[in-house]
């Protein structure tokens, strides 16, 4: 596979990387790049733990470095290691950079369809043993995988290149991570039959009508599951319960909404399917330790809210 970030080459492409995003992303925050599905990312500054929303997808951090907290485990993504999720995801990050050495990566939004096709092609191609599938890992970058985040970077600096040149780019550093030294928990996650791909089902119908009625009965009975059942197996997902997922993607998509359209607290509330705007205010603070304006300001100060810094449907979190 060759050198990682860790080796003089692999030094000499992290700086490259870096320098790319830096003149792509100038603003704290998420830009959204010229090709749909992947965004850059920037902090200034450390950034304390915090909750937040990733969507399913490959982060590649260049500079600086971030930790996730899930189920009691941490996932260091940094110039060393890259962190896949392949479900959309509610879990704790914080953020380690400085004015001198911002934390500067890149996501890219998984596809489901597309990725799926592409592991049940090297599948047939590579057959390997049973993997069981993981909903989230941090793994190392290899020389592959940061010479085509490179070329990616590169492209997206140049519209035409963005159009014509990314998507196939974007397809190629997918293809390397399925085909990693972790790829096959992800490729499991996609392609595999069972309860994980029922839980993964459940959770992308959340996250895509999280403000309709949801009960945990009628996606059970989706799920082809008992009600039992499919808590059992949702927390061993998702290290959490239907109901209390549930209320973290509502809660995570009204902060997106005051921030991004600058709706009130009780515009987003109604708008994630809250009836109670003080039911909605206290479950807030509860999950984010402020109250939606003490939220919304404090977020408005770490992000910078320009044009130029606007977060991307594929990674909904607006404080990491």
């Amino acid at each position: 596979m060759g050198s990682n970030f860790s080796t003089p080459k692999g030094l000499l492409r992290a700086a490259r990387m870096a320098e790319l995003i830096d003149q792509l992303a100038p603003a704290e925050g998420y830009t959204r790049s010229a090709l749909e599905g992947v965004t850059l990312m920037r902090s200034n500054r450390s950034l304390p733990r915090t909750p937040a929303l990733y969507e399913p997808s490959i982060v590649i951090v260049a500079q600086g470095r971030k930790r996730g907290f899930h189920g009691g485990n941490a996932y260091v993504y940094d110039a060393q290691q890259y962190l896949v999720l392949s479900v959309p995801l509610p879990f704790d990050i914080e953020t380690e950079a400085t004015p001198q050495e911002p934390m500067l990566g890149v996501a890219l939004r998984i596809d489901q369809s597309a990725t799926a096709e592409l592991a049940l092609a090297s599948d047939e191609i590579e057959p390997e043993q049973v993997i069981a599938p993981q909903t989230l890992f941090a793994t190392a970058v290899d020389e592959r995988i940061g010479d085509a985040t490179i070329r990616l970077l590169e492209a997206l600096a140049h519209p035409t290149d963005a159009r014509i040149l990314a998507p196939g780019i974007v397809r190629e550093i997918t293809y390397r991570v399925l085909m990693g030294n972790q790829g096959g928990s992800l490729r499991a996650a996609l392609t595999q039959g069972g309860h994980f791909a029922r839980i993964g089902k459940a959770l992308r119908r959340i996250h895509d009508h999280f403000d309709e009625a949801l009960d945990v009965a009628t996606l059970a009975r989706d799920a082809n599951m008992s009600v039992p059942a499919f808590h059992l197996h949702f927390k061993a997902v998702t290290q959490t319960s239907p109901l209390q997922y549930i209320k973290a993607m509502r809660l995570h998509q009204a902060r997106l909404l005051m921030i991004r359209n600058g709706l009130s607290a009780a515009s987003a509330s109604e708008r994630v399917g809250y009836e109670s705007s003080s039911q909605f205010s206290r479950e807030f603070k509860r999950l984010f330790g402020r109250s939606p304006l003490e939220e919304a300001r404090y977020l408005k100060d770490v992000l910078s809210v320009s044009p130029q810094a606007v977060v991307a449907s594929q990674q909904r979190t607006l404080s990491s």
